[in-house]
């Protein structure tokens, strides 16, 4: 098995649940293949070095995998067949200093993919503090003013 990285670019004229979509499809013909999918990166929606079929902008996803050399045509081929992907480039990581390299991306990937999570609970408990102190000033006022 070797390593692998396919960035595809998913037209933007999609609503996030079909883009979703489409990115299960890309990882279910890597994984219908035999391959082994490490991480993924979502990058998100980017404006294009040129327009690509008169859209000026594309989703960018980005997966980390494994699988073994001969099922990458058939990997290339349905990507060439799905319509709702503009591009897409594979990558192969074939020395031993390429591989090293392909896990540090896919480290970095992995700890961009907790992040938001990391960060989504200290906003809630700020909010929650924030909303405390005005619940509590506010019968404060109403009694002063009586």
């Amino acid at each position: 098995m070797r390593h692998y990285e396919n960035l595809v670019i998913v037209k933007p004229t999609f609503t996030a649940e079909e883009i979703q979509a489409s990115i299960k499809a890309v990882e279910e013909v890597i994984t219908s293949n035999g391959g082994e999918i490490a991480a993924t990166n979502a990058m998100g929606m980017r404006k294009l070095a040129y327009p690509i079929d008169k859209n000026e902008r594309g989703y960018y996803y980005v997966i980390y995998y494994s699988v073994a050399p001969a099922a990458i045509a058939e990997i290339e081929r349905r990507f060439r067949i799905n319509e709702d992907l503009l591009r897409f480039v594979t990558i192969k990581y074939d020395s031993n200093r390429e591989i090293k390299a392909w896990n540090g991306l896919v480290e970095k990937a992995n700890k961009a993919s907790e992040a938001p999570k990391a960060e989504e609970a200290p906003k809630a408990e700020e909010v929650s503090a924030t909303e405390t102190p005005k619940e509590e000033e506010a019968p404060a006022t109403e009694a002063a003013a009586e």
